[in-house]
């Protein structure tokens, strides 16, 4: 009886190692585009894209180590939501652009 059941209640945790790994590549990767950005290294759109690179992958750093989207039961449920919330977010982000641009050509 002293068998403790963890289903359900959050029991899929990360291991110190995991933690560790996701802690450095974060912060490796805002480091990164710091460097890039103080040292002049890139400019313009070259600068653009790498930062916007560095920030895709601390977006899969933290899905990955942190909130365990690979986890769970049914991860594939967990991958759906986020797909489904990827394409919410950019069709809000790519409307509000879509109609800020035609909304400044007409006077």
């Amino acid at each position: 009886m002293t068998h403790h059941n963890s289903h359900g209640q959050g029991g899929n945790h990360g291991s110190l190692k995991s933690y560790v790994i996701g802690f450095v590549l974060s912060i490796v990767l805002t480091i990164i585009p710091l460097v890039l950005v103080m040292n002049h290294v890139l400019s313009g759109t070259a600068l653009v894209v790498a930062i916007m690179v560095m920030a895709v992958l601390q977006l899969f750093v933290q899905l990955f180590f942190f909130m365990h989207i690979r986890e769970g039961e049914k991860p594939r449920y967990n991958v759906q939501a986020l797909i489904l919330g990827a394409v919410i977010v950019f069709t809000i982000v790519a409307g509000s652009m879509w109609i800020m641009t035609f909304n400044s050509q007409v006077q």
